[in-house]
């Protein structure tokens, strides 16, 4: 089997080589960086991420060191002087903070908040220790084609080389050369906000907290996020109209917000700046045949505290095992459209929420629109709404849910129960038990193959040994067996909202699949079998059939989020398209 081509070596397309790696798929990268030398990483220290606590289990699944990072301790959010938002988080791999910080509501694990430059190395180095992986430096891409076999890339240059995939996923960025190469359309937009950014070494009140200041006494609104090693991102919002940010303005809101929270401007290192100008779009089309968009290449967003990287990454690892059953196994048509169908759909519900709250939050209309807009009958002002898009709750930040994919039974298995996770979702990150008898978190399990769980409370008292002949699970282990895809069977003490002896089916991405009462064969084996998308071959005839020859579409800029996805008739990608209007590289908030 040839491997599968990544094009384009950033975060998203770095996580989804050693995913794929991982599942024991052979890869090609595409690096656009110099072939001599070092990879450059430059170090911006105003460029940094904040990835949710699912995205971050990932990076460490997957080895990449996060110690560089820093886990908030909490969130304030501050109108005037007045704290009007206190959040505690919780230390890695705790479900709530203990205690707490007196009168904080406990807000689960924290957010991981790192420089992108150190991220990209750290993914680098774990990329190195897998053989499974072929970096390509100074790739290049000219021109793709495609087959009903594959998918051959020509990269540019006098005979540049080609190289041969199975398939072939463009991580390339906000100007990606696939997404033009494919010809898909790529509507939305330009500079829906923008930030004036700082990075800089100082001593503030709130030693690992991170604050959203609105209406500070001196200044406009900010947020200061914290690093490591005393080091903080400041970034303030920007008034419509581009205007430029010169040297002194900048220094004006460091020394204005500095002082505004010490009483005085203390001693402070200035380390980077910049302005972020955040661009909201979405492709038309995430996969053309053999071919798949991801991150950047695919959509644009980040208003409002919404962050990037996060869903970038979850392209990754939702594309990544669907290509590992591709590529294994083969897989119908199904299960490969269902990445499109998942990712664009989650990307635009963010979207939309964002495009909903973005006028009344930051123009005229006030709390009154927001109600009426978005959030009907609640009791949340702007102030909070802000705090959701920055630490990944509520519309703005809470990881999607599938609740409409195509990898479900058609109907509720007979024998469903309901627990606190809607089906779709992310499963709880409770302990599970290994085959192995280690007990770890449900996330360090993921990854791989299909989970099932079963929830036998008292389990986690005995060893293993003693309970794993006993009960249900002679008859459990052997219908997981039986199941057409690999599966791993994991017991827990309990799961919120299960009852005794409930059977969780979770896709290898994390998503809860369905719920059974008890030991039922035939349910287990249609759940595992609608996860797969039906038998390799079956499936609809869409774009899986599409090739390098057909018709062109071009750009366009109308909204991307309220447009319908693609029908099969509109999936087939042509060769080229003309030029989009220019989309900024952003960087990740």
């Amino acid at each position: 089997m040839d491997p599968v081509i990544v094009v384009g070596a950033g975060p998203v397309g770095l996580v989804l080589a050693l995913c794929l790696a991982r599942h024991e798929v052979r890869v090609v990268l595409l690096d656009e960086t110099p072939g001599e030398g070092p990879a450059p990483d430059e170090e911006r220290p105003a460029r940094t991420a904040v990835l949710s606590p699912d995205t971050a289990a990932l990076l460490e699944r997957l080895g990449c060191a996060t110690e560089k990072g820093a886990r908030w301790t909490g969130w304030r959010t501050m109108r005037r002087r007045t704290v009007v938002t206190r959040l505690s988080f919780a230390a890695p791999g705790a479900a709530a903070a203990a205690g707490g910080a007196e009168g904080a509501e406990e807000a689960g694990p924290s957010p991981l908040h790192l420089p992108q430059h150190v991220l990209t190395r750290e993914l680098r180095a774990a990329l190195a220790l897998e053989d499974k992986v072929r970096v390509v430096r100074a790739g290049r891409l000219e021109t793709i084609r495609q087959d009903a076999c594959g998918v051959t890339a020509q990269l540019r240059g006098d005979n540049g080389p080609t190289w041969r995939g199975s398939y072939l996923v463009g991580c390339d960025g906000a100007r990606s050369t696939v997404r033009k190469l494919l010809g898909a359309r790529f509507p939305g937009r330009t500079a829906v906000e923008r930030y004036a950014v700082a990075a800089l070494r100082a001593e503030l009140p709130w030693p690992g907290e991170a604050v959203l200041h609105r209406s500070p006494a001196r200044g406009g609104e900010v947020t200061a996020r914290p690093l490591p090693d005393g080091v903080w991102r400041l970034d303030w919002p920007l008034p419509p109209g581009g205007e430029l940010v010169t040297p002194d303005a900048l220094l004006a809101r460091v020394r204005d917000s500095l002082a505004g929270w010490c009483g005085d401007v203390p001693p402070y290192e200035l380390l980077d700046t910049g302005v972020h100008t955040v661009h909201h779009r979405l492709t038309r089309r995430m996969r053309t045949g053999r071919a798949f968009l991801a991150g950047d290449a695919a959509h644009l967003l980040g208003a409002l505290g919404t962050q990037g990287l996060d869903e970038g990454l979850r392209d990754a690892q939702n594309l990544s095992w669907k290509l590992a059953l591709a590529w294994h196994h083969g897989a119908s048509e199904t299960l490969l459209d269902s990445y499109q169908t998942e990712r664009r759909g989650a990307v635009g519900a963010r979207l939309r929420a964002a495009d909903r709250a973005l006028p009344a939050v930051r123009g005229a209309g006030g709390w009154n629109s927001v109600r009426r807009a978005l959030l009907p009958g609640a009791l949340r002002g702007h102030d909070e709404l802000l705090t959701d898009g920055h630490v990944g709750r509520g519309q703005l930040g809470t990881p999607p849910s599938y609740v409409r994919t195509p990898l479900a039974p058609a109907a509720p298995p007979a024998g469903s129960v309901a627990v606190a996770t809607p089906l779709g979702a992310l499963a709880e990150n409770v302990r599970v038990t290994a085959p192995d008898g280690s007990r770890v978190p449900l996330r360090e399990r993921l990854g791989g193959d299909l989970l099932v769980v079963l929830t036998a409370p008292g389990s986690g008292v005995w060893e293993r040994r003693h309970w794993a002949d006993a009960g249900l699970m002679p008859q459990l282990a052997a219908a997981v067996s039986a199941l057409p895809v690999r599966a791993e069977l994991l017991v827990t003490d309990e799961y919120p909202g299960a009852p005794a002896h409930t059977v969780l089916v979770v896709r290898p991405d994390g998503h809860l699949v369905a719920a059974l009462a008890g030991v039922r064969p035939a349910e287990l084996y249609a759940c595992a079998d609608a996860v797969r998308g039906g038998a390799a071959g079956e499936g609809h005839e869409g774009e899986g059939r599409a090739g390098s020859d057909a018709a062109r579409t071009g750009g366009g800029t109308e909204a991307a989020v309220s447009e319908a996805p693609a029908t099969s008739s509109e999936r087939a990608g042509g060769a080229h398209a003309p030029e989009e209007a220019p989309s900024e590289a952003t960087a990740n908030r």
